[in-house]
């Protein structure tokens, strides 16, 4: 065969669309001529002929001989990835990488199979092309890319552009917001937050369903809409729940309990919280199991002892299934998620039929939407009776308070002066060391006001970076305030911060997002806190610390009301003394510190949702009855056990 006049033919057929007879002289050609051309020229016909697969095999074939054509392994990666081809289009993929962190379709390929995998490690390459690719996929799936650092600049970059490219797309936009947020760009969130104000007064929640769950709490106050913040999740099959409570269970002698996290190392906000209640558990009513997915940079950078937690179970590496697997196969009777919609969640996890009981407390607060549970913990103040139609799980309430305290390893004030933290030593000091997302422009007006109607007295303000002291700056400074009313702190270590909140007069709380930790944390620092009744679960939980550690006095009726009473505070140093005084009295006697009492509360509605799984009752609404009130310390001011110490 004239290899030369085949190829002629070939081409010749193939130009005058007689594409059946060109793959039948490329065949035969083939068996004498392997060239890139002839390989090119098979894939050029195959595709004609709808054989996508095999043209994209035929690509790569005429691409790696030497010397290597990239046009041609271009072309085959595409079509690879079209075909869902992904371990051939990375193979491919890896010979001109190079060239995909320039071409916007071969990122767009690569970057969907890696997300596939859960290989994000791999993608950082791949946000610029994507993010300045040109079409709209391209652009969407580089706000995949973004990580859940807000202080990124690379994130930062990110955002900025999508937005400002796509200044009408709902997306673009709430992902600006939140970065907008973190920064305090006060300015750029009363902007941008115009239209999306304009479209839920006419009752459009276009903005509300793609936004995050967690984020959209920072603006949202009203639990009616919160629960149509949706983001990326699908509502669950119909009859999905019950499902799963009639998959046959073998219940035990003790009750199995699995708490499902990111945040199990000592460090963590959550931990200083829970430590104490998991090691408090009665061991011999119950076993308990950590199904843990935290990361193992943060582990590993303070030894601790785990076991005296519970038994420790890695399911890091598992997907969701194989990690509800891996709980039913332990006989989980309770799996307790810790998460909800917040960083490093894995709550998807429950909808993959884990357990024949599932919970969710302490991490998100609010209905966690299109997880499968069946309670949500709370307590009377941050779960009202008014509440219960925009949740989908059943109230437990908790009859005090739903948020557990260590107060055993936290650390306790030590002498701290004003002097070392440059503090004025006659000045009311009001403080605030919320999240600065917490810091609503609102928020930062009703401060201003605060400063103007109290003399002698300066706001002290936690800033979690240089920008968000400067847009604060900026706004207070707009409003009238002289720039020595206002002492801005940054994040210093946890037992130094512990240290210096009661060096403050009275914190003051945020909305529609309270102080969590953070006011626990200003509680046991001595530090008294203003709030004010809350709307949904976010904006009520200083309400239920307040009265758990018994100065409810410090909960205002509304917003005009919290603004009145700081004022008042700032004149009357007596009656702030007197609430310092009653947090010091109330520390180790009242219920928000007595880790304890809440244990034995939680144990208790775990005995109840078990009690009714077993009679085959579906979840209900259920309220833990309260132990009688303690009329002595749990613990004396050294630590010990009050019980031990009187010994």
């Amino acid at each position: 065969m004239n290899t030369k006049n085949a190829f002629v033919t070939a081409s010749g057929f193939y130009q005058k669309g007689q594409y059946t007879r060109a793959l039948e002289t490329l065949n035969e050609l083939l068996n004498v001529d392997t060239s890139p051309k002839t390989y090119a020229l098979l894939a050029k016909t195959l595709l004609k002929l709808g054989f996508k697969s095999d043209a994209a095999s035929a690509y790569e074939l005429a691409g790696r001989q030497p010397p290597r054509r990239d046009d041609y392994l271009r072309e085959a990666l595409l079509l690879h990835g079209e075909c869902g081809n992904d371990d051939q289009a990375l193979a491919v993929g890896s010979l001109i990488l190079p060239l995909a962190f320039k071409d916007a379709e071969l990122a767009f390929i690569l970057t969907r199979i890696f997300l596939s995998r859960q290989q994000r490690e791999l993608l950082s390459g791949f946000k610029t092309v994507l993010v300045e690719g040109p079409e709209l996929r391209h652009r969407l799936l580089a706000a995949k890319l973004l990580t859940d650092d807000l202080y990124d600049e690379g994130n930062r970059h990110i955002v900025a552009t999508l937005f400002k490219n796509h200044p009408d797309n709902i997306i673009f936009r709430t992902l600006y917001l939140i970065f907008a947020r973190e920064l305090s760009d006060l300015a750029a969130v009363e902007k941008h937050m115009a239209p999306i104000t304009a479209a839920m007064a006419q009752g459009n929640l276009d903005y509300v369903i793609p936004d995050n769950p967690f984020f959209h709490l920072h603006w949202c106050g009203d639990e009616a809409i919160n629960k149509y913040a949706i983001h990326d999740t699908s509502a669950l099959p119909v009859g999905h729940a019950e499902a799963r409570r009639r998959i046959p269970h073998t219940w035990g002698s003790k009750i199995r309990i699995g708490y499902l996290s990111s945040d199990f190392w000592p460090e963590h906000a959550t931990m200083k919280l829970l430590q104490r209640t998991l090691e408090l558990h009665d061991r011999d009513r119950f076993e308990i199991f950590l199904f843990d997915h935290t990361d193992l940079v943060s582990q590993n950078e303070q030894p601790f002892d785990h076991q005296k937690w519970g038994t420790m179970v890695d399911v890091r590496s598992l997907s969701d299934q194989a990690a509800a697997e891996a709980i039913r196969a332990r006989g989980i009777d309770i799996l307790v998620d810790l998460k909800g919609h917040t960083k490093e969640s894995r709550a998807r996890i429950l909808n993959h039929m884990a357990a024949p009981i599932q919970v969710a407390w302490l991490g998100f607060p609010g209905t966690t939407v299109n997880i499968d549970l069946d309670y949500i913990i709370g307590d009377h103040y941050v779960l009202p009776e008014h509440s219960k139609p925009h949740f989908h799980e059943k109230f437990c309430r908790l009859p005090e308070c739903y948020q557990p305290n260590d107060p055993l390893h936290r650390p306790k004030p030590r002498p701290v002066t004003r002097a070392q933290h440059g503090l004025p030593e006659d000045a009311f000091v009001f403080a605030s060391f919320n999240g600065n997302r917490k810091v609503t422009p609102q928020m930062i007006d009703v401060w201003c006001n605060i400063l103007k109607r109290s003399k002698n007295s300066v706001l002290w303000l936690l800033c979690n970076h240089p920008r968000s002291e400067a847009s604060l700056w900026s706004r207070m400074e707009a409003r009238g305030i002289n720039r020595k009313r206002v002492i801005f702190t940054t994040r210093i270590r946890y037992e130094d911060h512990i240290d210096r909140q009661q060096l403050a007069d009275l914190g003051l709380d945020t909305f529609p997002v309270n102080g969590h930790t953070t006011t626990s944390e200003q509680l046991w620092g001595g530090l008294p806190v203003l709030t004010m009744k809350g709307t949904n679960f976010a904006s009520r939980v200083s309400e239920s610390l307040l009265n758990a550690i018994g100065v409810p006095e410090l909960i205002a009726e509304d917003v005009q009301a919290y603004e009145d009473m700081a004022v008042e505070l700032s004149n009357e140093p007596a009656r702030v003394a007197q609430f310092k005084e009653a947090l010091f009295a109330n520390r180790y006697i009242k219920p928000l510190f007595d880790a304890e009492r809440i244990t034995q509360h939680l144990e208790t509605a775990f005995e109840m949702m078990v009690e009714r799984a077993k009679q085959g009752l579906a979840p209900d609404h259920m309220d833990v009855p309260a132990l009688p009130t303690r009329t002595e310390p749990f613990l004396t001011e050294d630590g010990r056990s009050a019980a031990i110490a009187a010994e």
